[in-house]
């Protein structure tokens, strides 16, 4: 393909542009375009991800040290970075998750590392709406800065629907955690927020809530919820000085991802929420670590049926391998 500078035009001597004849400049001309904004939204990418190295991130937000933060599913992974990162800027930590044993542990090892203030409040946010009149009851009069909507549970390994085991209450307990939990904790404590005119909502989601995951169908629905609810919310509040962010990250090295090497793609979650925190008040929706924005956005790009039949694939193969270790440790 060459250029005529007689004409500003591309030549059309090569066989692509003979069998277009004349519409193969317009097809030229949008490929041009489709390359710009492509590149365009590179450099947009890593502009944000330099601001957010700049930014101070939650840091910059809380203007009352001393107010507490709230924190769900905080004994492991992403929640406990999340309470020990905010620990670190002297907001005292509401610990709210299902084991109480592991919730004493964590409240002491923050005590002992930031000196700040405690509370833990034991709770199975699987058990659907009995346990927020006492989470309410507990909460009641507290000065709440910040509330981490983190509790999340997946399945156990990659299943077609109609074949998880005990479906309809995997189903109810997917829901409660994932979803339930993020629209009470938000109703308990966003009325302080709004009173007080000041607070920060974050609500951990995933990429999968970002394109459909075939394989973990009612996790990824559930995920893109979250995504939606936080968008609405902060139309609804942002002028009454609340920030609301949704978090959406890809694999980090917990518990609950069942993977346990790090790499630069697989943050442990002490890297991953660091990172991620440095986006608060700077991105709205956020995949809160640079390699995961650098997926994210390739994930955009991409046709969804593309990702999803690429995704199918995965969750094939993670299906059959955890299916494999399940029969050896019977065997």
């Amino acid at each position: 393909m060459n250029f005529d500078p007689t004409t500003g035009k591309m030549a059309s001597s090569s066989c692509v542009f003979g069998v277009l004849g004349k519409s193969g400049d317009y097809f030229a001309v949008l490929g041009v375009l489709f390359v710009s904004y492509f590149g365009l939204k590179v450099a947009l990418t890593f502009i944000r991800f330099i601001r957010s190295l700049a930014h101070g991130g939650l840091a910059s937000l809380i203007n009352k040290p001393g107010t507490w933060a709230v924190v769900t599913g905080c004994t492991d992974g992403i929640g406990k970075a999340y309470a020990e990162q905010i620990a670190k800027l002297g907001l005292n930590i509401v610990l709210i998750s299902r084991t109480e044993s592991k919730l004493n542990a964590v409240a002491s090892d923050i005590e002992s590392k930031y000196k700040v203030k405690t509370m833990i409040i034991q709770a199975d946010f699987t058990n659907g709406t009995d346990i927020y009149p006492n989470i309410r009851t507990k909460l009641q009069g507290m000065d709440i800065s910040v509330l981490v909507n983190n509790v999340g549970l997946s399945y156990d390994y990659p299943e077609f629907f109609l074949q998880i085991t005990d479906r309809e209450k995997k189903c109810m307990d997917l829901i409660h955690v994932n979803v339930t939990s993020v629209a009470m904790m938000t109703s308990i404590v966003l009325p302080g927020m709004v009173e007080r005119r000041h607070g920060v909502v974050l609500n951990i989601s995933s990429a999968s809530g970002k394109r459909p995951t075939p394989l973990l169908t009612v996790y990824s629905a559930c995920k893109a919820f979250v995504s939606f609810f936080s968008d609405c919310l902060q139309t609804e509040y942002g002028s009454s000085g609340i920030t609301i962010q949704c978090v959406m990250p890809f694999f980090v090295a917990t518990n609950m991802s069942k993977i346990r090497k790090t790499s630069l793609f697989v943050p442990s979650a002490s890297t991953y929420v660091q990172s991620a925190l440095q986006t608060v008040g700077l991105e709205q929706e956020t995949y809160g670590y640079f390699p995961h924005k650098l997926m994210g956005f390739g994930m955009e790009w991409l046709p969804k049926w593309l990702i999803v039949l690429q995704g199918m694939k995965g969750m094939l193969a993670a299906s059959a391998k955890a299916k494999r270790r399940q029969q050896e440790k019977k065997e």
